[in-house]
């Protein structure tokens, strides 16, 4: 990956997201050393450092680099983990888990956003990072299992393949909720058959789609 210059817009994002909460300096450094605004749409990226969502078409987002923060710190990464995260988006968290772990796999349901961001991944340097378009709720069965897994969409209830891929002491961060306005995010701890759960308080994000998420609307479209 080439050298990564900060601009002051960056560095004032990570200050208020530190201010905020988020402690792991691994964190807050591959956060610092990933350009937000490299995986933006072109005519959005005047708001690439706002601490805000911003849409990357399809009813799709990137998240707030809070929450973000938030999620990959949750995951407790150590540098020789492997990490399954289910919506690649436009491949801006990958970016940030492939700085801290060894390896990330990322699924993706849209086939054009998985494009694009196989290929802004690649060209941007990213080695270590796999993506494929797939039903995220299945999980990827060919590279369990994982040290630590993370969702960036909301089903109704935790999908059970991703239970399944855990290592035993790994980590699923995931937002859970009925609907939009009563989703929370869990960590699931593996400890052999059972799994500790913890209640990381209220978010909001877009629906996970798939056999063990929400079903597609009739009217929608890939």
């Amino acid at each position: 990956m080439s050298q990564i210059h900060p601009t002051s817009k960056q560095k004032q994002l990570i200050r208020e997201i530190r201010r905020q909460g988020v402690r792991d300096q691994r964190v807050l450094d591959a956060m610092l050393a990933v350009p937000r605004d490299k995986f933006v749409p072109e005519d959005l990226k005047e708001f690439s450092y706002r601490n805000a969502p911003l849409p990357i078409g399809l009813g799709q987002t990137i998240s707030q680099p809070l929450v973000v923060a938030h999620m990959v710190e949750a995951l407790q990464l150590k540098p020789t983990d492997r990490v399954l995260e289910v919506g690649t988006g436009s491949g801006y968290a990958a970016a940030i888990l492939s700085r801290i772990a060894q390896e990330v796999f990322t699924i993706e349901r849209y086939q054009s956003l998985a494009d694009s961001a196989s290929i802004r991944l690649k060209e941007s340097g990213y080695k270590n990072i796999r993506v494929r378009c797939g039903d995220g709720t299945l999980g990827w069965v060919e590279a369990a299992p994982f040290d630590g897994i993370v969702a960036s969409a909301s089903g109704p209830q935790v999908p059970p393949a991703l239970l399944d891929q855990l290592e035993d002491g790994g980590r699923l961060v995931i937002p859970v909720g009925a609907d939009e306005g009563t989703q929370q995010l869990l960590r699931l701890v593996r400890h052999g058959a059972d799994f500790m759960k913890e209640d990381l308080g209220p978010v909001r994000f877009v629906r996970l789609i798939g056999e063990s998420g929400w079903q597609v609307d009739e009217d929608s479209q890939d």
